[in-house]
């Protein structure tokens, strides 16, 4: 499988090569980008040794604990790629434009039977993910679990946990369609990057 650097020119994209990060964030992070590629989706991305572990989800993620957004993993992107809002040329690979949906810090609120907090790290390789996020758009506590049989074996499903942050009326991918860093919506990111190409 190609890496995330032979994937893309350089030349012709603004993406961040994939370069051992020189810092390590004293909270992990987490960026969701609207896409709008192919097929407009959302890439929910943790911060998770040292990396961002990437899911694609088509729907983007729900305030409401009842439903289950289907999350497909994609490969790993580099710690920098938090930053990146503009528009992948056509023809590139993901070409298409990128926004900044939201974007904060998280923290591990998985425990074992002891009570004790485990590892993002230890989580991930368990295929079971509980992290609170402390976003602009997202806050409180997100499960992420991997599918371990069936037609979905392999993709994981993106749940809001039940907690005081979940709003089953909230519809946050609807209501709030701005860039958290830029206040651009995709549009505008797509029309003002089009002139700097």
């Amino acid at each position: 499988m190609k890496s995330y650097n032979e994937k893309r020119d350089f030349s012709k994209t603004g993406e961040p090569r994939d370069v051992p990060s020189k810092k390590k964030n004293e909270q992990p992070i987490f960026v969701i980008q609207k896409h709008d590629a192919t097929n407009l989706h959302y890439d929910f991305r943790l911060e998770i040794d040292n990396t961002l572990k990437s899911w694609s989800v088509p729907k983007g993620p729900s305030t409401d604990p009842s439903v289950k957004r289907m999350a497909i993993p994609t490969e790993d992107h580099p710690i920098a790629y938090a930053d990146f809002e503009g528009v992948i040329p056509k023809g590139e690979y993901g070409g298409g434009t990128v926004m900044i949906w939201d974007t904060g810090t998280i923290e591990s609120n998985k425990k074992d039977e002891d009570g004790k907090l485990i590892s993002l790290e230890e989580s991930f390789n368990a295929g079971s993910i509980e992290v609170t996020l402390h976003g602009k758009k997202l806050k409180g506590g997100y499960n992420l679990v991997e599918m371990k049989g069936g037609k979905m074996k392999g993709n994981w499903l993106l749940m809001k946990q039940d907690d005081a942050e979940a709003d089953a009326r909230r519809n946050p991918v609807s209501t709030q369609s701005k860039s958290v860093t830029s206040g651009r919506t995709l549009n505008q990111i797509a029309q003002e990057e089009s002139k700097n190409l």
